[in-house]
């Protein structure tokens, strides 16, 4: 069929309309580099990226959630929880480091888990019972803290995170990439990551059609805590401290960034390469309004921008599309 009939001009847009971030993200990162010869230094460049390391970390896991047609809100309070459990475990010392990240791991797991068991066996909203699991988390981890930082992180562990690998690349930004494609496995080559867009695309056709819907769930959700108990990590490892709201907040960057990279709240779009898309105009977007010395706030105020205009260039592109 040829491209200029109706039907492959529909294709193309189509094309469009999946690549749309990818074209914003060069936008942006153009402006910034017209803005500052800083966005041409590689190194530069790579430290943006450890920066919100965390979030694109929480965000892979949060994207596979919403493909299926849910979503997280108590994925800020995951990384807080992690992260103040592994400093605690730690307590100083390099060799509690693999109990560490495995009761961190652990407690993202049982979150995440707790999660998607009720909404899987439940008629409770993800919305609100993730609000609410998140609001029950960040309690707990009150309670367990005292309401102050606890635990020491051992010698070496921060040091080797922000190590410079080439004297270029910071160990952070290769776990993050490490991480986006281990995501990007499970969506693209797994049984589980297909059975993912095919429930969030018709959640009773795949009821119908004898998919595992309730073990799917189950699963997503549980991964999503996972995730969030890698960034917990790398929030640790980047700032070094286990502060009892270290998390607070970046469940909001983290659904900026899906929502930015195409996952619709609806399910059965988006993708893991979009939320990476996603995440770098966030944080090209805060340089940018660091450089311009705004206050902190204002990087609110761009967030929301962007989100609106990429929003409204992929809801077009639907309609075309349609």
């Amino acid at each position: 069929m040829s491209a200029a009939t109706p039907t492959g001009l529909i294709s193309r847009i189509g094309d469009l309309d999946r690549y749309a971030i990818f074209f914003v993200l060069i936008a942006i990162y153009l402006a910034g580099l017209a803005v500052s010869p800083a966005f041409g230094d590689p190194k530069y460049l790579f430290n943006m990226i450890r920066q919100v390391t965390p979030v694109g970390i929480a965000a892979i896991g949060v994207t596979l959630v919403m493909i299926l047609g849910g979503v997280d809100l108590s994925i800020g309070a995951v990384i807080s929880l992690t992260s103040v459990l592994c400093a605690s475990m730690m307590a100083g010392d390099a060799a509690n480091l693999p109990l560490a990240i495995s009761v961190a791991c652990a407690a993202g797991l049982v979150v995440g888990g707790l999660n998607g068991v009720l909404i899987a066996y439940s008629r409770v909203s993800p919305f609100i019972l993730t609000l609410g699991m998140g609001v029950a988390v960040i309690g707990l981890t009150q309670l367990y803290t005292g309401g102050t930082a606890k635990g020491i992180v051992a010698p070496g562990f921060r040091e080797f995170f922000n190590f410079r690998m080439a004297g270029m690349v910071p160990v952070l930004t290769l776990a993050l990439i490490l991480l986006v494609g281990a995501g990007l496995l499970i969506e693209k080559t797994t049984v589980f990551g297909r059975q993912l867009f095919l429930i969030g695309s018709n959640r009773r056709a795949a009821v119908l059609s004898g998919l595992p819907v309730r073990a799917v769930t189950v699963g997503a959700y549980m991964l999503s805590g996972l995730f969030g108990a890698f960034a917990g990590i790398a929030l640790l490892a980047r700032s070094g401290v286990s502060g009892t709201s270290a998390g607070q907040g970046l469940e909001f960057q983290v659904l900026a960034a899906v929502v930015l990279g195409g996952t619709t709240f609806e399910g059965g779009r988006g993708g893991i390469a979009g939320t990476l898309a996603g995440v770098l105009i966030l944080v090209i977007a805060f340089n940018l309004v660091n450089i311009g010395g705004l206050p902190y706030h204002m990087q609110l105020v761009v967030m929301g921008i962007i989100i609106i205009l990429a929003s409204a260039l992929h809801g077009r592109l639907s309609e075309r599309n349609s």
